[in-house]
């Protein structure tokens, strides 16, 4: 318990919003670009779906009323995906509402495989109503990304590109790392070329200076795209990209389960515990 409390404390922001907006206020001081993500996923009852709901409308207008430069990140799962497709894209349609009316922007994460489809589903009933204020993310360890990212490329959807952390059958995701990262710059590059401003969320500075490269050999303006990262992971990075002129968008958790989120993560996959323990130390 001692050491989960201990990585709650570096890589969340507290447990309330009360304590997140004072470390969304200090990135955005810093010049940093902010994504919140109130903590709850995998709830069994309308009722915790309707609360996680609210909440995520309430957030909404505390960021405006603040004038914090934060957009919001869901799990569909935490809206009632395990209930009900039809009404999870209800509450998700309400929350897009508004974001419209706050004038912000909502990304929907990716969660295991069994509900990829489902999430692209309901992401794109949404975004024929809000294509503004929507966006999704796609999981380079997939097979299936490359054409998930032709067709979001095509309709002009708004993509989070990410590696992926949950545990998933040869079949269906690249059990190897390097063909983890070959997918990664493959999809990243068509996204910086075609891409509707995409978002590249990854640590890995190799993956990082290849687009960085890619870009000033395309011609593609630092303000076409955004890098994102974790709050509390490789911060002297994002500081150095920041300082050359990038637009850094740091992902701030938060919320009372952050416990079971923890104890999920880590028990999914064993590289996402390797990968936290490699950066407790690492500025």
């Amino acid at each position: 318990m001692d050491i989960l409390l201990f990585l709650a404390k570096r890589f969340i922001a507290g447990e309330t919003f009360e304590q997140a907006k004072v470390v969304v206020k200090g990135l955005n001081d810093a010049g940093f670009l902010v994504t919140l993500d109130m903590l709850g996923e995998s709830v069994t009852s309308k009722g915790q779906a309707e609360r996680a709901r609210d909440s995520y409308i309430q957030l909404l207008g505390d960021i405006y009323k603040l004038a914090l430069n934060s957009t919001i990140s869901l799990k569909l799962t935490q809206m009632g995906l395990d209930i009900d497709d039809a009404y999870c894209c209800e509450n998700i349609m309400k929350i897009a509402e508004a974001a419209v009316n706050y004038k912000n922007f909502v990304r929907l994460d990716m969660e295991g495989s069994g509900y990829t489809q489902r999430t692209i589903d309901i992401f794109k009933k949404i975004h024929e109503v809000y294509p503004e204020n929507i966006g999704m993310a796609i999981q380079s360890y997939l097979y299936r990304s490359k054409k998930d990212t032709a067709h979001a490329m095509e309709n002009r959807h708004r993509i989070r590109l990410c590696k992926g952390a949950y545990k998933e059958p040869p079949d269906i995701a690249y059990p190897d790392k390097m063909d983890v990262n070959k997918s990664f710059e493959d999809i990243m590059k068509e996204l910086l070329l075609k891409g509707n401003y995409p978002a590249i969320a990854t640590h890995d500075e190799r993956l990082i200076n290849i687009a960085k490269t890619f870009a000033r050999e395309n011609n593609i303006s630092p303000d076409g795209f955004e890098f994102q990262m974790l709050y509390g992971i490789r911060r002297n990075l994002q500081k150095k990209l920041l300082s050359e002129g990038y637009r850094i968008r740091i992902y701030v958790p938060y919320g009372r389960y952050w416990l079971p989120y923890t104890i999920r993560r880590v028990r999914e996959r064993k590289e996402n515990l390797f990968f936290v323990l490699k950066n407790i130390f690492r500025r």
